[in-house]
């Protein structure tokens, strides 16, 4: 009953629904394992994790079992998180050369619908989360509002070369409103579905599968703005980072960049 009650306080704090359900898996599975909550149990359980998740999983079980203490008023047992060590390099990135081979062999088969969700994923920074909610409506003014938690407003522009090629696409399959991109049976395609055609698409082109998920067009999005137009500050805007130490990532090289540096400086 509590943690039906945890979820009520959760959704008065205007918590998105991916966050809402992991923090209330990370209490049930509290609860699967401990039967009282107490500070030995969640001591027990912090360890737990740490033998067996990232440190990144690990923190957010932390922070959701935290929120529940306050939720139940016994914040004397909260728990410390562990700390995350920072890589000096960005990993799993898409290459630009990968991207744009990518890209070319969709629109070589005239895949279009796949040409345009990695040109839109690449050309515009887009979770996607926020790609499946992009309309052709927004195509046409240029950019999509993205209304984020504490009323912010976040602006998605949509480069006017990446608008023109659009349009054309759509005249052909006489579309005029409504989601961009559909899935086979009409309805709004969902982030599930677009992963794992990513996949697909990868292993169909014998590319690296850990490059070529949604994620991964956002970071090379990055990447190509620095070092089309070094703004850090602007960058940071555009991907709706809350801190620019956030964006600050993007200045770093993937490993595999700093494995051809490495090669070619270092002869001695």
């Amino acid at each position: 009953m509590m943690v039906e009650k945890f979820e009520t306080f959760l959704r008065q704090g205007n918590m998105a629904d991916n966050t809402i359900s992991a923090y209330q898996y990370a209490v049930n599975d509290f609860y699967s394992r401990h039967k009282d909550l107490n500070k030995r149990n969640l001591l027990l359980y912090k360890t737990y994790l740490i033998e067996t998740f990232k440190p990144k999983t690990v923190n957010l079980r932390i922070q959701a079992l935290n929120k529940y203490l306050d939720f139940v008023n016994k914040t004397r047992l909260r728990l410390k998180s562990v700390k995350v060590q920072q890589r000096s390099y960005l990993e799993n990135v898409i290459s630009n050369a990968d991207y744009i081979f990518l890209k070319n062999k969709l629109k070589k088969e005239e895949n279009q619908e796949w040409y345009f969700v990695v040109r839109f994923l690449a050309a515009t920074g887009a979770r996607v989360s926020e790609l499946i909610q992009i309309k052709i409506e927004h195509v046409n003014i240029g950019y999509f509002d993205i209304y984020t938690k504490g009323g912010k407003i976040r602006r998605l522009f949509i480069p006017k070369k990446l608008r023109d090629e659009t349009k054309v696409w759509l005249i052909a399959i006489n579309r005029e409103s409504g989601y961009l991109f559909l899935n086979r049976f009409g309805e709004r395609i969902t982030t599930r579905g677009i992963s794992q055609q990513l996949k697909n698409y990868a292993e169909k082109y014998e590319l690296n599968t850990k490059v070529v998920y949604p994620h991964s067009f956002r970071h090379r999005f990055a990447k190509n703005f620095l070092e089309k137009f070094n703004d850090i500050s602007l960058l940071a805007d555009l991907m709706g980072h809350e801190s620019i130490e956030t964006t600050r990532i993007y200045l770093r090289r993937t490993a595999l960049e700093q494995q051809e540096i490495v090669d070619k400086v270092i002869t001695w």
